[in-house]
């Protein structure tokens, strides 16, 4: 894999503790990729590696399931009954010999397995795929399971560092912490749901190549559509939300157009219907150069969109 590749899955350089007494098996993992996009650490013996792990954790853990003081599926218990190692990725070494009987996967805690022989690609594939799967379950949001921070982050850089043209929207629901603070946090959570699968469906029907959505917590939700289709996604998204969100109210909120509640100074008030500002930035002619310039405008121009107690949207057309 040239590392253009590599740089295009991971952002930042990988660190591999590869458990094994076999030299001829960690020389070819050691030779998969450049140093500088992945570091691996070799140990003959894994209850040693277990304990250098917990104290300087990698991001991958090959296990050779021919230890000779301790067996692969062993390491892999250690290390996942440590919660805060949990998702630490674990790939599994075995000779076709131990694929004669059927294996427990859901007692044996490991991500992917190797059968030798096998070749240089599919174990650089394999791997590559196991720290692929594992970056995006740490990363996607717990309640929505849209892609989070790091998923955005490395789409709208990856979009901008290719030259497309896009536009990044930004969605924040208004009157949110009102609702939540009046109703739990268990209808919150509904709304919240709600939201993810209107944004969701209505970037899916818009259709375009390099669409995204994506949940950077709490209220706060990103979209990625081609330029040309901007407008239109915010007024989708904005009729879909607005025709919803009234019935997750009692009746009487409902009907009256309004609810009472704290404010974050303890005082009561009263607060309108939760409503979705959408701040979008558009990227032409490679006026973006980092993802941060995108925050930075959409960021302004959210603002300007809450200044409308009501669903709006807000559009920067600059050098577009």
């Amino acid at each position: 894999m040239n590392k253009s590749m590599s740089d295009s899955l991971f952002s930042r350089r990988q660190r591999a503790f590869v458990l094994s007494s076999d030299p001829e098996l960690a020389k070819l993992f050691r030779s998969l990729w450049p140093e500088e996009l992945m570091e691996i650490t070799v140990f003959e013996y894994g209850r040693g590696a277990v304990e250098h792990l917990f104290n300087e954790p990698p991001d991958l853990l090959i296990v050779d399931n021919r230890l000779s003081d301790i067996s692969g599926q062993e390491v892999a218990s250690l290390v996942k009954s440590e919660n805060v190692y949990r998702q630490l990725p674990v790939v599994l070494v075995l000779d076709a010999e131990d694929m004669t009987e059927p294996w427990d996967w859901n007692r044996i805690e490991v991500d992917d397995f190797l059968v030798r022989p096998f070749t240089e690609g599919e174990a650089r594939d394999r791997v590559n795929l196991t720290l692929c799967r594992a970056l995006r379950a740490l990363d996607a949001n717990p309640l929505s399971k849209l892609p989070g921070n790091t998923s955005i982050i490395q789409r709208i850089q990856s979009l901008i560092d290719a030259g497309e043209e896009f536009a990044l929207a930004y969605c924040d629901l208004d009157h949110f912490k009102s609702f939540n603070d009046k109703y739990g946090f268990s209808r919150g959570d509904e709304v919240l749901m709600m939201s993810a699968r209107v944004i969701v469906n209505t970037i899916r029907g818009l259709g375009g190549v390099g669409s995204f959505v994506g949940h950077v917590g709490g209220d706060d939700f990103v979209y990625i559509v081609p330029a040309d289709r901007a407008e239109e996604s915010c007024k989708r998204v904005i009729d879909a939300f607005d025709s919803i969100v009234p019935h997750f109210y009692d009746e009487e909120d409902r009907k009256q157009g309004f609810i009472r509640s704290t404010d974050r100074q303890g005082n009561e008030r009263t607060f309108p219907l939760m409503a979705v500002s959408i701040a979008v930035v558009i990227n032409t002619e490679g006026r973006l150069k980092h993802y941060g310039e995108a925050s930075a405008i959409a960021m302004a121009l959210k603002k300007k969109a809450k200044e409308n107690p009501k669903s709006s949207y807000v559009i920067d057309k600059r050098n577009e």
